[in-house]
């Protein structure tokens, strides 16, 4: 076997990027947690607002294949690079739109800090693999999921208390709306250039066996349109693409329609709300690292994986009957638990993807669950904004249960083949080129195979 080493700087990789995504996820979520604020700074519709946090979804869909053609193309550095620059860019434009009349330069914004978002939520699992070793792989993509995790944590916590709500007077709403665009924009080109120095396009010493064995590869047998058609034969991929995008999508559409959810029953709370949501999403937080610890100790990905889906769903029935209780308290307590399972499975699908469909790229695999993510979130945030306007916010929570409930049935099918673990523990013979699943197997001489250690 090839010799496997740990890189110190794979730490550096890993905190960079996790801040960079932190701001990127702040600006996503910075206009719904004050939507009746915006709303009315720029003198539109609640609707309009939610589209600043729509145009995040709409814009990955259409982009994502070229997005992780480029990662696959040119790289982990250029990619990174990309969506910390665009997440600059996108912070600065927005520092330009602090008038009443300028709501279609802060959209404008919002839709280049959308672009960022493309380059930046497939790389926590292609940089798990990369850099970190097998016994940790799984905890390093969740601690990567957990900065664009923590950025929607603050962007509950922090606008709310920036921006309080003053209707009769609009130049001190415009002067702490500006702290908190400037405030961004400094930080997220401080990390843009954080990215540029600490970002290398792999260790010198691959960190494991079945990186190993990608990286003898030569470049000319790859095949991205090949892939793609692979990933597409792949059943147990294509039940795991549709009960991720069922579930995430859940969770970007209760996000961005807490507000409106909780300022229905409880006026004028909407410092609480975003507390709610730091609550909701800070318990994620805590799920999500256990849920990568388990993973790296047990390896039991569909195990897991389901029993994670069955408590959301859970989670979100008992948080939809609790809502109207009057007691923030409840709902506090409600939103925590739902918050750490619904949360707590992003990174769970992300290495389950990865594991069953090795060795395709870890980049195109999280990209394609995360299309299907953005695809779901925007219809169920448009299906149940429209619930919670004209009926209530149970109604649109009983619409999300229903679909989490298929999720389940979809996550329970999956058939659960564990190839990479397989290749790095040596139990398993395996072709390593991404050809057609039905063509023929070539001679051995010409295929690189893992032969097994027994």
């Amino acid at each position: 076997r090839p010799e496997t080493r740990l890189s110190r700087r794979r730490l550096a990789v890993l905190a960079v990027f996790s801040c960079y995504s932190l701001v990127n996820a702040f600006q996503w979520i910075q206009y719904s947690i004050l939507s009746n604020v915006f709303a009315g700074f720029y003198g539109v519709s609640f609707t309009q607002i939610d589209w600043l946090s729509m145009v995040y979804m709409v814009a990955y869909v259409p982009l994502i294949l070229p997005a992780t053609w480029l990662l696959d193309a040119r790289g982990l550095r250029l990619t990174a690079l990309l969506g910390a620059g665009l997440n600059a860019l996108g912070a600065w434009l927005k520092c330009g739109s602090l008038a009443p009349q300028r709501y279609p330069l802060t959209l404008a914004a919002q839709a280049v800090c959308a672009v960022a978002q493309v380059f930046i939520l497939g790389l926590p699992s292609r940089i798990a693999s990369v850099w970190f070793g097998p016994t940790e792989v799984s905890t390093a993509c969740a601690v990567a999921v957990l900065g664009n995790q923590l950025g929607t944590a603050i962007g509950f916590l922090l606008p709310p208390v920036l921006v309080p709500n003053t209707p009769n007077d609009i130049d001190l709403m415009a002067h702490n709306i500006g702290i908190m665009f400037y405030g961004t924009a400094i930080v997220s080109t401080l990390l843009f250039f954080l990215t540029g120095v600490v970002f290398e396009e792999k260790p010198k010493y691959p960190p494991s066996h079945s990186q190993a064995v990608l990286q003898t590869k030569p470049p000319e047998d790859y095949s991205y349109k090949q892939s793609i058609i692979n990933l597409f034969k792949n059943i147990p991929f294509i039940l795991l693409l549709i009960s991720y995008g069922i579930m995430t999508g859940a969770f970007y559409s209760v996000s961005t329609l807490l507000n409106q959810m909780i300022v229905t029953h409880y006026v004028g709370e909407e410092v609480n709300a975003g507390r709610i949501g730091l609550t909701l999403v800070v318990a994620g937080m805590v799920g999500s690292i256990i849920c990568g610890l388990w993973l790296d100790y047990t390896k039991t990905y569909k195990q897991t994986t389901l029993i994670v889906y069955i408590l959301s769903f859970i989670g979100l029935l008992v948080f939809t009957f609790t809502l109207d209780l009057g007691y923030l308290i409840v709902v506090f307590v409600t939103g925590g638990v739902l918050g750490f399972f619904m949360t707590g499975y992003l990174p769970l699908g992300f290495e389950f993807a990865v594991e069953i469909t090795y060795p395709e790229s870890e980049g195109t695999s999280s990209g394609l669950l995360n299309a299907s993510a953005q695809i779901f979130g925007i219809v169920f945030t448009l299906v149940q904004g429209k619930l919670t306007t004209d009926y209530s916010p149970r109604a649109g929570n009983i619409f999300l249960c229903a679909w989490i409930f298929v999720g389940i049935i979809l996550t329970a099918l999956i058939k659960s083949d564990l190839r990479r673990h397989n290749v790095n523990s040596g139990i398993m013979n395996l072709d390593v080129k991404a050809v057609p699943v039905d063509s023929p197997v070539e001679p051995e001489s010409t295929t690189l195979k893992i032969q097994s250690a027994l």
